[in-house]
């Protein structure tokens, strides 16, 4: 009888378990140090985020948003970034080939917070925003760093110029 219950409680709670990790949310892991101070500033501790994958499919993202994404240089890798301009943004760079670029549609350009040690679009350029494929929303690990993540973005990586023709999730 209890393993008729504990099949039973299985079949019903795997595809409702695989269906919130596939369109809702994942916890996962941040390694490095190109997220600190926002994301692991101890070195020997890793942060655990959650990465929300709800309006990503839309693009629903904002300056500021730290984003989950496949790597523009390594399809196998995830990266961790911040979104610092959207399409049609125009933005100074640091150290890419061009001093001011301007986003292409359907683009973003990310960059890490420890400026210097990131690989971000100042090695590879502007991101397609169909590599995104979430939104970290909150720290929930260590339990002494468990906070929402902010919408911030640092006056002095800010765009040059702002695009008119972004829809109200660019704000």
């Amino acid at each position: 009888m209890a393993f008729r219950f504990f099949g039973k409680s299985l079949l019903y709670a795997l595809p409702l378990g695989v269906t919130f990790l596939d369109c809702v949310g994942y916890v996962a892991r941040v390694d490095g140090i190109s997220m600190q101070p926002a994301l692991n500033p101890v070195p020997d501790e890793k942060d655990y985020v959650f990465l929300l994958r709800w309006g990503t499919h839309n693009s629903q993202v904002e300056r500021g948003d730290i984003i989950s994404l496949i790597s523009p240089k390594d399809p196998a890798q995830k990266i961790i970034k911040r979104v610092v301009g959207l399409q049609g943004d125009v933005v100074s760079t640091l150290g890419y080939k061009h001093e001011i670029v301007r986003v292409p549609e359907g683009h973003c350009w990310v960059e890490g917070d420890h400026t210097g040690h990131s690989m971000d679009s100042n090695t590879f350029g502007p991101v397609a925003l169909g590599l995104m494929s979430a939104r970290a929303v909150a720290i929930v690990w260590p339990p002494e760093r468990w906070r929402i993540l902010e919408n911030e973005l640092p006056r002095r990586r800010r765009p040059i110029q702002a695009s008119k023709n972004t829809s109200n999730y660019y704000n």
